[in-house]
């Protein structure tokens, strides 16, 4: 190995060293913090017909970051008629109703509270601890309107605080199939003077239509207008909180634009927008909470900010809030939204226009190929085997048949490297005094043998945005989140772990199994490839150093790249010892010549390092006459 090539070793483990401690930082497979059981032998307490807010918080306490709100004494008369005014003190406290409303797929919790959503369950997915997912934090509830008082703009009031009434004594619905629900809260401060909210329920549906009307409280309610809030973003589910934040954000959809906001610092970051608005949503990796206005209805001002948190165990806690700001120049005023709050399944939120919210990569080349090819076609495979690890392995397959055209030109163009080395380690051997000789002979052999040295790249290139389109798809597709395969893996969406280390190693604290089989793959894939006796190295270091990246990600990534390497390893082993139209080094010599675009450059770039080096000798003497020249010339 020569001084350069050794230098470039060095320099490629710097960086790698340096990657690992950067990657052991940033993305360490930390837990967030510990829920209580909220299993379903516990959720079965609160279907009692005489809830309570009380009864409610005794047995859900798991607010571990909670926004402090004021609370009241309701015998604090004073106190309260200050902070909410005549026409709203009289609503504050008293005994808070919860309505249960029950559907196919969730389960919804609802105060009469400012007629907001307390609780949010899932029913057809759980929590990394295998409890039942709920994606609102108990904060005191979501989608809830904030407004200034016209006596004094400075006094805002939160509807959390304010006992509405609800259209029913009825504490538990039932719904399913074409059945539809109509809850509606009301708070009538004075007689003709309303604010009243309606949740509208669907016995299939993860949505919720939402109305708000606000009916002649011109004199109570400042023409600033009200807000429609979600704060807090939703409730994380996943086991390691690092990994689920790099998911999280906020977005806007402006006119089929999209505006995002990723809180990754402990400073609280704002967007804003004006403007007839298609959706604002608020995201984890794997579910999503987004208020839509109806027919494009909301024309106005509307804010997300968030924040970075770090909580117990280093892990990171991402919230962000939505805030639908609506003038009021009195009267009779309503406005309309639907609220989706569920999993990020591409089927589902397409449905409601909301597909911007599922990662795909890159919006202008990456995101078309997940979008349009990439997951259509997995879901195509799945829907005749049923099995996911088996629907990744014949996925690879089928890719590596569409992506035969550009692999096969790579392939054989590091064949014909491979018929030409011993030539190549001859002139190296025969010139290794003299670089510039043996630069000049490398491009005559290569002429010789019309082998283009960089025939190998452009098809890797051309390869690379179908392969990032497939990571992209591979690791936020909800279809593999706790999804199993084989005896070790529980969690396609997880990585596979074989062994844990009790302390980090450069950062490492496990290795993955199918990352483990990938790094033996991309060694022999490796073996077979590289011919150039100074990148021996890399035949050893590459599968050590993507084994060791490869182990933090999803275990049915690795097990696409695994099969990929494997049938490339096939093809490459056929082309090399089976094929019949294999080459040998005479036919390759006779074969017709053609001179592509890079070899163009590259003999250009050659022939002016050589004349350059020819003129070598008399530039000092005809830079000294030229200068001479120029200053007689001044003369």
């Amino acid at each position: 190995m020569d001084k350069k090539s050794l230098i470039g070793f060095v320099l490629i483990g710097v960086v790698f060293i340096a990657w690992i401690v950067y990657n052991s930082y940033h993305t360490q497979n930390l837990e967030p913090p510990k829920l209580q059981d909220t299993s379903e032998v516990k959720t079965k307490q609160l279907d009692d017909t005489s809830l309570t807010k009380e009864t409610f918080d005794d047995i859900e306490n798991d607010n571990e970051i909670t926004e402090e709100r004021d609370t009241f004494d309701e015998k604090d008369s004073l106190l309260l008629y200050r902070r909410f005014g005549r026409d709203f003190a009289p609503f504050v406290g008293g005994d808070e109703k919860i309505i249960i409303v029950e559907n196919e797929l969730i389960k919804a919790y609802i105060s009469s509270k400012g007629g907001t959503i307390l609780k949010w369950w899932l029913k057809e997915y759980k929590q990394w601890n295998g409890y039942q997912t709920q994606l609102i934090w108990n904060d005191g509830g979501e989608l809830f309107l904030k407004f200034p008082l016209r006596e004094d703009k400075q006094v805002m009031i939160d509807t959390r605080d304010l006992n509405f009434t609800f259209n029913t004594n009825k504490s538990k619905y039932q719904l399913s199939g074409s059945d539809s629900l109509i809850i509606t809260a009301t708070l009538e401060p004075s007689k003709g003077k309303s604010i009243v909210k309606t949740l509208k329920f669907y016995g299939d549906k993860y949505v919720v239509d939402t109305d708000i009307i606000f009916n002649n409280m011109e004199s109570i309610v400042h023409p600033k207008g009200y807000y429609l809030m979600w704060t807090d973003g939703l409730k994380y589910q996943e086991q390691s909180s690092v990994d689920e934040s790099s998911e999280a954000e906020a977005m806007i959809s402006l006119n089929d634009e999209l505006f995002t906001l990723n809180a990754d610092e402990t400073e609280v970051q704002k967007e804003s927008v004006l403007g007839a608005i298609d959706f604002a949503a608020v995201k984890l990796k794997y579910f999503t909470a987004a208020i839509i206005p109806h027919n494009h209805s909301f024309d106005g001002a509307l804010d997300i900010s968030g924040s970075m948190q770090n909580v117990r165990n280093e892990g990171i806690v991402e919230r962000y809030n939505m805030s639908f700001h609506f003038p009021y120049k009195g009267g009779y005023q309503e406005s309309s939204f639907r609220v989706y709050i569920g999993p990020l399944d591409y089927d589902k939120v397409s449905s409601y226009g909301l597909e911007a919210t599922v990662n795909f990569g890159w919006r202008w080349l990456i995101r078309p190929i997940g979008e349009y090819f990439m997951l259509p076609f997995f879901k195509l495979i799945y829907s005749f085997i049923y099995n996911f690890g088996i629907s990744i392995m014949i996925f690879a397959v089928l890719m590596k048949i569409i992506l035969y055209p550009l692999s096969i030109q790579q392939m054989r163009s590091a064949h014909k490297m491979k018929l030409i080395a011993p030539e190549m380690e001859k002139m190296r051997e025969k010139y290794k005094d003299d670089n510039k000789k043996q630069q000049q002979q490398m491009m005559k052999l290569y002429s010789e043998y019309g082998i283009n040295p960089a025939g190998g790249c452009l098809p890797l290139l051309l390869q690379m945005p179908i392969l990032y389109a497939m990571w992209s798809v591979l690791r936020t597709s909800i279809d593999l989140r706790q999804a199993d395969f084989l005896w070790w893996i529980t969690d396609l969406s997880l990585p596979d772990i074989i062994v844990s280390f009790p302390i980090a190693i450069l950062g490492i604290k496990h290795i993955s199994g199918l990352a483990l089989l990938m790094g033996i793959t991309l060694f022999f894939q490796q073996k077979l490839t590289i011919t150039d006796p100074r990148q021996k190295g890399l035949v050893y270091m590459m599968p050590i150093m993507f084994t060791l990246m490869f182990s933090n990600f999803p275990a049915g990534l690795n097990l696409y790249y695994f099969m990929f390497n494997l049938l490339g390893i096939i093809q490459q082993i056929y082309i090399n010892k089976f094929s019949r139209k294999r080459l040998t080094l005479e036919e390759l010599k006779k074969m017709p010549k053609k001179e592509g675009w890079i070899q163009k450059k590259m003999k250009q770039a050659q022939e002016i390092a050589e004349s350059q080096g020819k003129s070598a000798p008399n530039a000092p003497y005809q830079n000294t006459k030229t200068k001479y020249s120029r200053k007689k010339k001044k003369k």
